[in-house]
């Protein structure tokens, strides 16, 4: 015979009670199951069995007889029968979920609805006075006064465009050089530049001491026509198209071409001055 230890008495002791104490818990909750599914509960019992033990009060056949007849007599009218009219589906087959889903499905389709519209808007061309369009900017020879009176150089925020004079000798060149756009504005003794840098997007300021546009961020030059002179720009100033009528310039923002490629110098100007910004980016 093996003597069981008082520790594996206690154990026992300990997985006996928690074993109890589940069944108990286990039992509680079928109880409370069973309640809740419509079983009554003891004090509702209690209170039933004694409402029926104090109404149980035997009563004579006279006393039902006179009961009756001291009783209202309830009296039958004819009536027409209402008619039944089926409810509308539509008021009483909206579910929350189909609520909610119908309100998702809604408010997508007004955003996307409304980001396609605002794309469109901005992609689309706009007409005449604003940048991205065509943007009238005088008379030939009122442009000609803007530039003398800027020293050689005009600018024109509306157009964001720099407006120089161009010389009618150097047309043969520019003939074999820029497109038709941009020739309509040289023909007319007039070069029409974007104002920024083709290298990173800076905007590009004159040099009045040399007669040239020279960008401050990194140090690229060009002649008065846009012409790349040096620096780390892959091109020449962009251009814009341009349109002469009647003696009226029009520049079409909306048409943008690339400036000529490095090395192309059509009216052969070289600086006529001191540089304002040094071929590494810095002032002299």
């Amino acid at each position: 015979m093996y003597a069981i230890s008082s520790g594996a008495i206690v154990g026992i002791g300990i997985a006996a009670a928690v074993v109890l104490a589940a069944l108990v818990v286990v039992v509680t909750a079928r109880r409370s199951d069973v309640r809740g599914a419509g079983a009554l509960s003891r004090e509702t019992k209690s209170r039933d069995k004694a409402s029926a033990v104090a109404t149980a009060v035997p009563q004579s056949g006279k006393d039902v007889e006179r009961a009756a007849r001291g009783g209202a007599v309830a009296t039958v009218t004819d009536t027409a029968p209402v008619v039944w009219t089926a409810p509308d589906a539509e008021q009483i087959g909206v579910t929350r979920r189909h609520f909610f889903n119908v309100s998702a499905i809604t408010l997508m389709t007004a955003s996307l609805g409304g980001f396609g519209a605002a794309v469109l808007a901005f992609l689309w061309p706009s007409g005449s006075g604003g940048f991205g369009g065509k943007v009238p900017i005088g008379k030939v020879d009122d442009v000609l006064a803007v530039i003398k009176q800027g020293k050689g150089f005009g600018y024109f925020p509306n157009a964001r465009a720099w407006v120089t004079e161009y010389p009618a000798s150097a047309l043969p060149k520019a003939r074999g050089t820029y497109a038709q756009p941009v020739l309509n504005g040289m023909e007319a003794g007039l070069a029409v530049l974007w104002q920024k840098c083709p290298h990173l997007g800076c905007r590009v300021p004159q040099c009045e001491s040399s007669q040239w546009f020279e960008c401050p961020c990194h140090g690229s030059q060009y002649n008065r026509a846009g012409e790349k002179k040096a620096g780390p720009a892959p091109r020449g100033m962009d251009r814009f198209g341009v349109e002469v009528s009647g003696g009226n310039v029009v520049v079409n923002t909306g048409l943008q071409l690339n400036g000529p490629a490095i090395g192309v110098n059509t009216t052969g100007q070289e600086a006529e001055g001191p540089h304002c910004i040094s071929g590494e980016g810095g002032k002299h």
